[in-house]
This record gives C-alpha cells, structure tokens and sequence, in this order.
C-alpha cells in the first residue's frame, strides 16, 4: 500500500492551494483519511481528517479556510486551502487508516510529505 501526495509550493499569503493524495495497493477498505503538518522541530500535528462518510473534523486554526474531501471510489482524500497564511507554511502529510489484504489487518498509512510555503 501507498499513498502517494501532489500539489504544495509556494504561494503569496491570502493565495489558494490544493493538496490530493491518492491510496493504491492491495486495499479493500480505508477509514479516515487525513492531513498533517509538521514543521522543523515540532511534531505532526492534525490539519483535517474526514471519515467514510464524510465527517469532518478540523483544526481550530484552518476551519473556514481549508476544505478537506474524500472520493472513496478513486481512494483519494484532497484539501483546498484558501487564504493562505505564513503560519501555515509546513510540510504536509496525508494520512489514512487502511485494511490491506496482504496483511490482513488495519494499519496507518503516510504520504512522503509535500511542502506548502506562504510568504508574506
């Protein structure tokens, strides 16, 4: 299993930014799927998370700014990120709960990181 992320870069603070993460490998099933961002010497801390069905959760800092999406046919999870600020400049993980058939239980995925950096 895999989770393979895209998007990130460098964008001017007020500006947007989308972050997709696609899951392959032998899945049958994934639960939450989310994202995380770290910085240097801090730990990973959650941005958003969403269920199977769609629920939500959000950080404090990111809620009304960033949308966070899943397409469970394509085992996909995005994040639209608008009003960008400098304090979110990190690297960001993606992040999913996954059952792959090969070892026949549960585990926790991540994507390799992708930079977002926002300047002022």
């Amino acid at each position: 299993v895999q989770l393979q992320a895209y998007g990130g870069g460098l964008v001017q603070a007020g500006g947007s930014l989308r972050l997709s993460c696609a899951a392959s490998g032998s899945i049958f099933n994934i639960l939450d799927m989310g994202w995380y961002g770290q910085v240097p010497g801090k730990q990973r801390e959650l941005v958003a998370t969403i269920t199977r069905s769609g629920v939500t959760n959000y950080a404090d800092s990111v809620k009304g700014r960033f949308t966070i999406s899943r397409d469970n046919a394509m085992n996909t999870v995005t994040l639209q990120m608008i009003s960008l600020k400098p304090e979110d400049t990190a690297v960001y993980y993606c992040n999913a709960h996954i059952f792959s058939m090969p070892t026949g239980r549960w585990d926790d995925y991540w994507g390799q990181g992708t930079q977002v950096t926002v300047s002022s």
